[in-house]
């Protein structure tokens, strides 16, 4: 890595996306406020900057603080530029999930490894209008923020509640819930929860050069495990407060690592080999609303 890159890992924010049930975290200091206008529209909420874990961090609630924005309707592009455009280079998203599998309880939490996606209704590039880029997605999410995720959870899951590190997160469209058909043919597929968000985001990420990594809190047992109460909003409400408050501490944790260590990652270089389209070839405007992904390889657009 060259020396202008470690500069830019040396300075960069660790960025958090709060799901349903992490709005806010308390232990964020120093906070501050940001509206951040992108190319891509409005994000969810403001941005709010602070420091936690000894490192600068930026906080985004993906459905808004109030959780006005359905699974669907979340603006994910604007999110992942705006964190782009603040520095950051890491990417933590915890977020709600149904468990897929006997042995990850309600109310335990995985660090994923892999992705299936179902959804069919959304903007999955920020490459488009005249140019066209392919990122590698392979191992979707970064190994080094994953594990640095997964030992921060591991210590502090408190008796009784297990922290899985490794599965296959299935991204659903939502916002309604599995039907038993869907859930069992899920399971037959091997993966381990249930999701609407985090696939959206990481491929979204990767295109942004972000490392990105998941802490899927268990709610419920979807709706193949007959012999367990029915998923309700209720239940899934119930369940989100108790994982928020060690939602928070894991994230605390987490981000002492990534400040004690900052982590390199494959996603920090995701654009070198994926730009396809020669950039004289692109339109003004798609070079001017991708430039703050492409400048690194493109040179800037206001200089060129």
């Amino acid at each position: 890595m060259q020396h202008t890159d470690l500069a830019l890992l040396e300075n960069a924010r660790l960025g958090i996306l709060g799901g349903s049930g992490l709005y806010n975290i308390e232990e964020l200091e120093n906070v501050k406020e940001l509206s951040i206008k992108t190319p891509f529209g409005n994000p969810s909420d403001t941005l709010r900057v602070g420091q936690l874990g000894g490192m600068e961090v930026v906080f985004l609630a993906r459905h808004g603080r109030h959780h006005t924005f359905t699974p669907t309707d979340v603006p994910y592009r604007a999110n992942i530029w705006a964190l782009k455009s603040l520095g950051v280079r890491w990417l933590l998203a915890p977020s709600a999930v149904g468990s897929l599998k006997e042995q990850i309880r309600p109310l335990d939490m995985v660090v994923p490894d892999q992705f299936i996606d179902r959804t069919h209704q959304r903007p999955l590039t920020f490459f488009c209008d005249g140019a066209v880029a392919h990122v590698t997605m392979a191992d979707p999410f970064c190994p080094n923020l994953s594990r640095l995720l997964a030992e921060a959870g591991e210590r502090l899951m408190p008796e009784g509640r297990q922290l899985h590190n490794g599965g296959t997160y299935l991204a659903m469209e939502g916002p309604a819930f599995s039907t038993r058909a869907e859930s069992q043919l899920y399971r037959s597929w091997g993966c381990s929860v249930i999701g609407m968000t985090n696939h959206t985001e990481a491929r979204l990420a990767r295109e942004a050069e972000i490392a990105y990594a998941s802490l899927s809190m268990a709610t419920d047992y979807d709706c193949w495990n007959e012999g367990k109460e029915k998923v309700s909003v209720e239940m899934v409400i119930d369940n989100l407060k108790a994982n928020a408050v060690l939602a928070s501490k894991i994230m605390e944790a987490t981000a002492e690592g990534i400040s004690s260590l900052r982590p390199k990652s494959s996603a920090h270089k995701a654009l070198k080999d994926g730009l396809m389209t020669a950039k004289e070839k692109v339109p003004s405007n798609t070079r001017m609303k991708l430039d703050l992904l492409t400048s690194p390889y493109w040179g800037n657009f206001k200089n060129s």
